[in-house]
């Protein structure tokens, strides 16, 4: 299953990773990097490393040039449970490979900076590991001295583009840091979706309903995918008068697929 949510969890706080392995959330990223103080990064590790027994939890770990990065890796290298790791503040491919190599599990390299985003092509085919790229748009609006709602759309449509060039799942939308903010959170996703983001990154667990909502199979793109494929693969006009040809077809196939992964268990509620 594509995860939709990607809810962040302080690494120092074992109270609330479990109660996030234990909800609703597709994915459960336990955090080493910004939301753990510099003096809690040890005992950080020891908690996370207890916590690694679920194939939904990955790691966000510290920028592996770090000091800290160096120090997570070496703390992961044996760990078992872990579905993958978030690597922040990438720009260099060969430090992706590096991590990769270290660890073994699938990578998510998030790109914060203007070098990362001139280098997104290369970070996505940095490894046969890497499972995703994503934004990490505070960190990228700072480093860019922007301000404003289109101040990051070439960047988004930049990643957009370098992940599926790559053969990568459409990236994951980084957080709405507006936390009590719900009808900003749906509105903003969906224009997220609309723009070839699948998922987002949340940081309470009132987002995830939101996200899971925007992200549900919507019935009426499932009804026209259907009909699409109910009328075969040839290149055709059909009874709407309106062109089908294989790039249609694939978009009509991508769309079932996606909701045959929500509609058991009452995933796509």
């Amino acid at each position: 299953m594509i995860p939709r949510s990607w809810l962040y969890v302080p690494g120092d706080r074992p109270d609330r990773i479990g109660k996030a392995l234990a909800g609703p959330a597709d994915a459960v990223v336990l955090d080493l990097e910004d939301a753990v103080p510099a003096g809690a990064k040890e005992s950080a590790r020891r908690a996370v490393l207890e916590a690694l027994d679920s194939s939904r939890a990955y790691v966000r770990i510290n920028a592996p040039g770090s000091e800290a990065g160096a120090a997570d890796i070496r703390a992961l290298a044996s760990a078992g449970g872990l579905a993958g790791v978030r690597v922040p503040k990438c720009e260099d491919p060969g430090e992706v490979r590096r991590v990769a190599d270290a660890l073994g599990v699938p990578v998510y390299p998030l790109l914060e900076s203007a070098l990362g985003v001139e280098n997104a092509p290369e970070l996505a085919t940095a490894h046969p590991l890497v499972a995703g790229i994503s934004l990490g748009e505070a960190d990228l609006q700072a480093d860019l001295r922007v301000r404003g709602p289109g101040a990051l759309v070439w960047p988004r449509s930049r990643v957009v583009v370098a992940a599926r060039a790559a053969g990568l799942p459409s990236p994951v939308q980084s957080v709405w840091t507006a936390v009590r903010d719900l009808d900003g959170l749906r509105a903003s996703t969906a224009e997220g979706r609309d723009a070839g983001f699948f998922g987002r990154s949340v940081i309470h667990p009132a987002q995830i309903p939101v996200v899971h909502e925007v992200c549900a199979p919507d019935p009426v793109e499932v009804s026209w995918a259907r009909g699409v494929l109910a009328e075969g693969d040839a290149a055709r006009i059909d009874h709407n008068g309106q062109f089908v040809d294989a790039a249609i077809v694939a978009r009509a196939r991508w769309v079932l697929d996606t909701a045959g992964q929500y509609v058991q268990e009452g995933k796509g509620s």
